[in-house]
Formats: C-alpha cells, sequence, structure tokens
C-alpha cells in the first residue's frame, strides 16, 4: 500500500489547530474536498440525455432531410426533443431533492480546535487537523494515528480483505476505512484529491456506475440495433435511389425507416421511471444512492435483518442484574460502567449500561481491551493486572456451570440480551448477569407481515444469542418456528450453502460470517437484500444486492448502503419495495409499444430492399401516430400504481403485445403495397393507409396493456384516438396525410378498422399457444 507522508507540523493533542491555522489551510487548498457525490451534476444529467448513439443517428437524419427542403418531416425531432427535455428534468429534479436531504446526512466529525471539540463537515476538514473517531466512524482523509484506545480498522474497501487491523501510535490509517473497534485521535496528512482514496480512483478512471436488469436488457437490444440500422438503413437508400432516381424521395423513406428501428423512448422512459422513483422515496426522507438500487429492491426475494436498531428500536434497558459470588448489584453494576468508562464505547448496550448512574468502581485502568464484534467483549486490565471483562456468555464464560446455562437460556428464550460480567486473575470468576431488554419497533409486525405476504422470505442474522433474536422475531411477527443456529458453533468448512435453506434465524454471527451467509444466499440463485445500523453490519450490507440503512448509528453503515432511511422508520420499507415494483412492472408493460415499430420497420427495411421499392411512407406522416398510440400514453401509464411482484419475464411480456402487433402491420403493409402496384393508387393514398394501419394496431396495443381498463384509462384512450382520427381528417399540409373523408377510399380505412382486432387477438392466440409457450425465455 502507498506511504502516506508525515504531518507538516506535530499538533497537539489538546490544542488542536487555531482558527488561524485552520483559515490558512483553507487559503491553500488542503481542506477534504469530496470527489464522490451521492448523485450525478446536471452537466452529467445533460449530456447523458443528449449525446446518446440514437440521438446522433437522429441530427445526422435531421441534417438529410433539413436538406431535401421538406421541412415537415423534422416533426419527428418533436418527440426526441421532448423526451430529452422530460428525461433531464425529471433527473435534475430527483436530484436536487436527493442532495437537499443528504445534507441532513451530512457525514460530521469531532476535531479539537482552538483547545475545544467542535463538529466538523466532513469537506470542512482540513490538512493537520485532530480527528477523534470511534468504532463505526469511516475515516475522513489519510492520516496518522496520534492516540489509541484500542483502534481496530477494516480497510476491505480498500485491500479487499475483511481482515481487522490493530493500529497502534504513529501507524497508518486510510480514507475508505473504518473504525470497528476502540477509539483514536487521528491527525490528517493527506486530505480531498490528495487522499488514498481519491488518488485511486482518478487512477482507474471513472467511477463504474451499476446498470438495473431492465437498462441491461435495453441495451442489449440496442447493442443489436446498432449493428442492424446502418447497413440496412444504406441498403435501402441505394436500393431507392437506383430504382427511382430520386436522392429526396430515397431519404425520406430511408429516414422513415431508420427512425422507426429506434426505440429513443425507451431508454429516456425507464430513466425517467427510476428518477421520479428516486424522487418519491426521497419526499418520505429515503435517500437513495443509487437509482438502479430502486429496481435491484424490487426483485429482492430475500430479506435479512439485522436485530437491534432494525427489528427492536436499538434502545435498550437493563431490566435486572443477576450477582454471582456473593457480589451486590450495585459493585456488579459498577464493574460494568467501569468498562463502558474505560473503553468509550457509545453503542446502545454501553448507553443502557451508563444510565444505570452508580457509584464509581475505585480502580486505576492499566490497559484498555476495545470492544470488537469479532470477540463478542470488551475490558480493561487494572494497576494490580486483573482483567474485568463483559460480553456474550457463550464467548467468554470458559466453563459454565449448568446453573448458569440454564439462567442465560431461559433469559434468552424471554427475549433478553444477557451480558456476562467476569474477573480473571489466576483463574476465571464470573461477577454477575445482565439481563437487557430491546424493544420492538411498534410498525415492524405490520411491515413483516406485508413483506411475507409479498413472497419475501425474511432471514434474521445478528450477533445476539439465536435463542434471544426467536423470541424478538416471534415477537414482531417473524414465524421462526425455532428454527435458529448458533453461528459459533458452526466449523470453518461447514457448508453455508445447506444452512441458508435449513435455517431462518442465524445467532452469534461475526461479521464476516454475515457477509459470507448472504454470499451463500446468493450462490443458491437469490437475490438478496440487507437491513442493519451498525458497523457488524457493513461486510454484508457491501455483500448483497441491495442493502438499507437506519440512519443515525454508524457512518460506516450509512456510507455502504443503497438507502438509508433518514426518518429511522422501518416501514418505509413498504413503500421503497411498492416504488421500485411500480417502476419495473410499468416499464414491462409499456416497452411492448415502443418495440413493435422496432420489429416492423426493420422487417420492411428488408422486404422493401428486396422488392426494390421505396419505403411506404415518411417520418412526418408517423410523428403524430407515435405521439398519440406510443409517447404520450406511456408516460402516463408509466406513472399508474403497479406492485404485484417482477415475475422475471421481461422479453416474454414485451414479445407478446409486441410481435402480434408487428405481425399484423407488416402484413397490412404489404396487402397495401400490392394493391396499391394493381389499382395503381398514389403514393399519397397508400402511405396514409400503411400509417393509419399502424394507428389502428398501435390502439389495439395500447388497450391490451392498459387492462383493467378504469376510467382515467378509457378517457386517456379515448381523448388519443379523437385526436387520431381529427389528424387523419385535417393532417394533409401538416403531416402529408390523405383526408380519411375522401369517399373513393373510405371504405378502405373502415375495413382496417373491423379487421385490425380480430386479427391482431388472432395473432395473439397463435403465438402464444405454439411460439411462445414453447421458448425458454430466460
Amino acid at each position: 500500500m502507498v506511504k502516506i507522508k508525515k504531518p507538516k507540523t506535530y499538533t497537539s493533542l489538546e490544542d488542536g489547530l487555531t482558527s488561524q491555522q485552520v483559515a490558512t489551510q483553507v487559503q491553500k487548498g488542503l481542506t477534504n474536498v469530496q470527489i464522490k457525490k451521492l448523485s450525478r451534476p446536471i452537466p452529467k444529467i445533460l449530456a447523458d440525455n443528449l449525446f446518446t448513439l440514437f440521438n446522433l443517428l437522429n441530427l445526422i437524419i435531421a441534417i438529410l432531410i433539413f436538406w431535401t427542403g421538406s421541412y415537415r418531416n423534422l416533426f419527428f425531432l418533436g418527440p426526441v426533443i421532448a423526451n430529452i427535455i422530460i428525461g433531464s428534468y425529471q433527473e435534475i429534479r430527483a436530484k436536487i431533492t436527493v442532495d437537499k436531504i443528504s445534507l441532513v446526512n451530512t457525514q460530521n466529525f469531532t476535531v479539537i480546535r482552538d483547545k475545544h471539540k467542535q463538529e466538523i463537515p466532513i469537506d470542512q476538514l482540513v490538512e493537520d487537523d485532530i480527528v477523534m473517531v470511534k468504532r463505526g466512524d469511516t475515516i475522513p482523509a489519510d492520516g496518522i494515528v496520534r492516540y489509541s484506545n484500542g483502534l481496530q480498522i477494516n480497510e476491505s474497501s480498500i485491500t479487499g480483505e475483511s481482515d481487522t487491523i490493530a493500529k497502534q501510535i504513529d501507524n497508518e490509517v486510510f480514507s475508505g476505512s473504518f473504525a470497528i473497534a476502540g477509539q483514536a485521535q487521528i491527525q490528517l496528512t493527506q486530505v480531498g484529491h490528495e487522499s488514498f482514496v481519491s488518488k485511486l480512483s482518478s487512477a482507474v478512471g471513472k467511477e463504474k456506475r451499476s446498470v438495473s436488469v431492465l437498462m441491461k436488457i435495453i441495451n442489449n437490444i440496442i447493442k443489436i440495433l446498432t449493428y442492424t440500422i446502418i447497413p440496412i438503413g444504406l441498403l435501402l437508400f441505394f436500393r431507392s435511389f437506383l430504382k427511382n432516381g430520386d436522392v429526396a424521395q430515397s431519404i425520406l423513406g430511408t429516414s422513415a425507416s431508420v427512425i422507426g428501428m429506434i426505440p429513443e423512448g425507451l431508454v429516456l422512459l425507464t430513466a425517467v421511471a427510476l428518477a421520479t422513483g428516486s424522487y418519491n422515496l426521497s419526499k418520505r426522507n429515503i435517500l437513495v444512492r443509487s437509482l438502479s438500487a430502486i429496481e435491484t429492491l424490487a426483485r429482492v426475494d430475500t430479506l435479512c435483518l439485522d436485530k437491534t436498531g432494525t427489528i427492536t428500536t436499538g434502545k435498550l434497558t437493563v431490566k435486572k442484574t443477576l450477582t454471582y459470588q456473593d457480589m451486590d448489584t450495585n459493585k456488579v453494576q459498577a464493574i460494568a460502567t467501569k468498562i463502558v468508562e474505560a473503553t468509550q464505547e457509545t453503542n446502545a448496550t454501553a448507553l443502557a449500561i451508563k444510565n444505570l448512574n452508580v457509584a464509581a468502581f475505585q480502580t486505576d485502568v492499566q490497559e484498555v481491551i476495545p470492544f470488537s464484534s469479532e470477540t463478542k467483549y470488551s475490558g480493561f486490565i487494572d494497576e494490580a493486572n486483573v482483567k474485568y471483562i463483559m460480553g456474550a456468555p457463550e464467548f467468554i464464560i470458559k466453563n459454565p456451570v449448568p446453573e448458569v446455562t440454564r439462567t442465560v437460556e431461559k433469559a434468552a428464550e424471554k427475549g433478553f440480551r444477557v451480558i456476562a460480567i467476569l474477573k480473571e486473575n489466576s483463574q476465571q470468576t464470573l461477577l454477575g448477569l445482565l439481563l437487557i431488554s430491546d424493544e420492538v419497533r411498534p410498525q415492524a409486525p405490520s411491515t413483516f407481515s406485508y413483506l411475507k405476504n409479498q413472497g419475501i422470505d425474511l432471514k434474521i442474522i445478528s450477533g445476539d444469542n439465536p435463542v434471544t433474536v426467536a423470541n424478538v422475531a416471534a415477537q414482531a411477527g417473524i414465524a421462526t418456528g425455532n428454527n435458529y443456529i448458533d453461528m459459533s458453533s458452526v466449523t470453518d468448512d461447514q457448508d453455508y450453502h445447506e444452512l441458508v435453506k435449513e435455517y431462518k434465524v442465524f445467532g452469534r454471527v461475526r461479521p464476516s460470517q454475515k457477509a459470507d451467509l448472504i454470499k451463500a444466499m446468493q450462490d443458491n440463485g437469490l437475490t438478496v437484500g440487507m437491513t442493519g445500523d451498525g458497523v457488524n453490519d457493513v461486510l454484508a450490507m457491501r455483500q448483497s444486492d441491495c442493502s438499507v440503512a437506519i440512519a443515525g448509528e454508524s457512518d460506516a453503515a450509512e456510507a455502504s448502503a443503497d438507502f438509508v432511511l433518514l426518518n429511522r422508520n422501518f416501514d418505509s420499507m413498504i413503500f421503497m419495495l411498492n416504488e421500485g415494483r411500480r417502476v419495473i412492472n410499468n416499464v414491462e408493460r409499456v416497452a411492448s409499444l415502443f418495440l413493435i415499430k422496432t420489429i416492423y420497420s426493420v422487417v420492411l427495411s428488408i422486404f422493401f430492399i428486396i422488392l426494390g421499392t421505396g419505403y411506404p411512407f415518411q417520418p412526418s406522416q408517423l410523428t403524430p401516430i407515435n405521439a398519440l398510440t406510443v409517447g404520450i400514453p406511456t408516460f402516463i401509464l408509466a406513472l399508474e400504481p403497479n406492485y404485484t411482484p417482477p415475475a422475471g419475464r421481461f422479453m416474454r411480456n414485451v414479445m407478446e403485445i409486441a410481435l402480434p402487433s408487428a405481425i399484423c402491420n407488416i402484413i397490412f403493409i404489404i396487402v397495401i403495397s400490392i394493391l396499391g402496384r394493381h389499382f395503381n393508387y398514389n403514393f399519397a393514398t397508400t402511405s396514409t393507409l400503411s400509417v393509419f394501419t399502424i394507428g389502428i394496431i398501435g390502439y389495439c396495443a395500447l388497450i391490451s396493456i392498459s387492462n383493467p381498463l378504469i376510467v382515467r384509462k378509457k378517457v386517456m384512450i379515448a381523448i388519443s384516438f379523437a385526436l387520431f382520427i381529427i389528424t387523419f381528417i385535417f393532417g394533409n399540409k401538416a403531416f402529408g396525410l390523405q383526408s380519411i373523408l375522401t369517399l373513393q377510399y373510405t371504405y378502405l380505412f373502415l375495413a382496417i378498422f373491423l379487421i385490425a382486432w380480430p386479427l391482431f387477438m388472432f395473432m395473439r392466440e397463435v403465438l402464444g399457444r405454439r411460439v411462445f409457450s414453447k421458448i425458454n425465455w430466460k
């Protein structure tokens, strides 16, 4: 690992920097500017929505059409521009809201300045600041340890190794790691862009953005089209030009073909749907760190829960103190309080013990033993070399007597967390047991009941006694059937893949085991979510497909999570789940409308290349049809409530509508082309008939995906269809469409209208039975 530089000045631990020294460091630019943002900058959002392959194609097509002088065919840019504006606006609005909320959650650190402790935001720290770090804090910048009270660091985010590293005075620490035990005072030596993690990020390049399952599928479709559009477009142009010798007409026909192949609205619609989901969550005080996580959460089929702070409120109370070896209650409580004082712990258990308010235990501390999630205990060694420790009885009592074992088991069955207080010199002596209770979150039972009814398997992974965890789970309405296991008894060679199938409650789990359990679930084909609030949950949260942190407990947990519940309200999980499902289900539902024209455009282009004639219509004629049957309805339908679990059948759901619709269009348009050649219909007539067909079939598809047809959907379709008919009566000058009231051809439009629905339903039935049922869509 790269060596960090030594401090320029040896700042006093008691005094810290002066205000003048801080001002000097700020003037020099030696501030801890954070380069990693929770949301993308506005220029990046605009660039991502504007500079795409398909927008480049649209620009080239627009230039060619402009050259022909047929300006009305530039109408196709309307939906493209509208989509760019809407997509950018929604993402920017979501970004602003998320950024505002993230300010509430800005990470602060305790520093010593002007001889006083101050709370300073992470980006206002300066080089040479003395920062006080405790268990659960992330390291804000590179530095050296100036004082250590049992500091232990996890550097897995840097090295990939999850081993605990003890840090002594003058040892180096790096930004991006986090404290899992003890406290320390660290003098910052490299801040902001100079820190190790910042340099590493710059060397690697841009941060890789996670891509949702939906976007992966859509990107694959786009990749295929990329290799299809250009060669087909060029072939169609040259074939048409060689046939008719008219460059302008060939450009317009080819443009209609290429524009039809581009599902330009689908990518933007997906981005808009995800951004809208992020905005809706932000209004509930839920911080969203990744848009794709909204979709991932909706696909979660197994949710792993930490007990303390997640199922329970984390407000612990010492309910009873049991004493041994003729110890009195006050002395046992005083020793426990002395351990908390020595280790300077601030977790929920430590706070519960501090609240006992007993007389101080008079002894001098020689050495501190900080709490670690791996060892499950903390303590100190006094001047007489006597060790006092407290922690989980199963971990620290070496030779428990049956009476103590039964007492611990009975307490655990009642839902108590049991803490043992021991003294060790020549031998180990049990001094007492603290029975600590936690309260189940009031909204937890209804939340877990809803999640279970939605088909989500709930598992609890906790560092507490498995019997205690199972009892608390029962209070929260999670049926475990006493199906629990003590992970401290599991050997290293145990097959976790079988354990996660068999058990629902995992107790006495070390942090590394939590991550291993989740990895085993993922290996078994599950999509795993993890909720937690403590530093012991971080490794598991990073391993999970989607993680949720309760705010206010651990900076490291919040930094690792995809979602942070700033309101600490666990029933927000229901809204989060439903919002993700709404996004997925609605995008899957409307995607077929975008791909109808892609399919028929590719097939018709190949057909007319072979036939040697021009494309049957121009871009301007198709513009209002696309807007009325696809563009406007999809943005409305994408906001519909739809909370059913995703079926994981994107391609089948899309093709069940898109393919029958495209085949109907192909059949109609080929028949119209043949009839037009036979009866010598002019281009205006055949093109209008073709576009009218595309519109009518579009409405067949729109009605199918709109089920159930509630009143507002009926109104939307009725208004759209009325505008559609008006377009075909008065759209001659604007769009180049022949009026359907031309009596000589009215019967043809009527025939298309009457045949379209039966043909569409017939094709759906045939393809559904003969084709779709036999295809493996995975």
